[in-house]
């Protein structure tokens, strides 16, 4: 699901990069995706045993020196997950930045992804 989520985000042209693997002295860009696959949890069939869903929950956020972008950004990259698939009940949350240059929004969104055996 991970690719899916990165084919999605990369389509917006801006870096995308997995949340805290940016090195400590790299500057940051001045716009880009972070990512985070918070869980993926088995919901099991009616005999209890085998998987039938796997439930994928990201969050994902916008970081960026220009705050307009990070509300546009966000807002445009929850329809493309919607449009794919993806449940977006988080409409955006603001995100603290490590930079005083950079302002940070974020949502959480998931996959509910079929298991076909």
């Amino acid at each position: 699901m991970e690719d899916t989520l990165l084919e999605i985000l990369g389509a917006f042209k801006v870096p995308v990069i997995r949340q805290g693997s940016l090195a400590p002295e790299a500057p940051y860009p001045d716009t880009f995706f972070t990512f985070w696959n918070r869980s993926e949890e088995e919901q099991t069939a009616y005999d209890n045993e085998n998987a039938a869903f796997v439930v994928h929950e990201f969050d994902v956020n916008v970081y960026s020196t220009a705050p307009g972008t990070v509300y546009d950004l966000l807002g445009e990259a929850r329809a493309a997950l919607k449009a794919a698939g993806w449940q977006t009940p988080d409409r955006g949350h603001d995100i603290a930045s490590d930079e005083i240059t950079h302002v940070g929004r974020g949502l959480t969104c998931t996959f509910l992804q079929t298991i076909t055996e």
